[in-house]
């Protein structure tokens, strides 16, 4: 093979790799989108505990909205995105909105210790026999609702998101 062949070739593959890198940021884009819920059916009814003994049940939150996150330790995207959701919890804690971050089947100590790790104040409920997490329309980790005041799942996101970014906060403040 020439010379010129060569750099054809090479120049060819990085462009394509390029392009794929492009497309592949652009699905990750996607996947943290926040998404109205089609239909903005009831959330389901839960009563869960924390690793702290605090018990947590979906009706406590009513007339409020709730962000509503499914997490696990192991997930990539549910650690990248758990900071934000703190900030949020923070920021959205002043305005009466809740957030609640349900860990899916781990145990106790292992959230206890994610916690710590993170410097997480915001409530870390677990799902340990998957129950609540099956009964949501969810395909993977970390999937998030909001649920409006009444009730109702209103808006989702599947994949990691900026939860404190300004324009996602503002959505689930015109929830109120």
């Amino acid at each position: 093979m020439t010379f010129s062949k060569r750099l054809t070739t090479t120049l060819a593959l990085r462009a394509i790799l390029a392009l794929f890198a492009t497309l592949l940021l652009d699905l990750q884009a996607l996947a943290g989108e926040l998404m109205r819920v089609p239909g903005r059916p009831m959330a389901a009814e839960f009563e869960l505990s924390a690793p702290d003994g605090s018990v947590h049940r979906l009706a406590d939150y009513r007339g409020a909205p709730l962000i509503l996150n499914f997490w696990a330790t192991w997930c990539p995207p549910c650690r990248a995105e758990m900071p934000s959701l703190q900030r949020a919890h923070e920021q959205l804690a002043q305005d009466g909105i809740g957030v609640l971050a349900i860990n899916v089947g781990e145990d106790p100590e292992t959230v206890d210790r994610f916690r710590q790790d993170f410097k997480l104040d915001l409530p870390l409920p677990i799902d340990t026999d998957t129950s609540v997490t099956q009964a949501y329309p969810m395909r993977g980790l970390p999937t998030t609702f909001v649920i409006d005041a009444q009730g109702r799942l209103a808006l989702r996101a599947s994949g990691e998101l900026a939860w404190d970014h300004p324009e996602v906060l503002e959505r689930v403040r015109r929830l109120k």
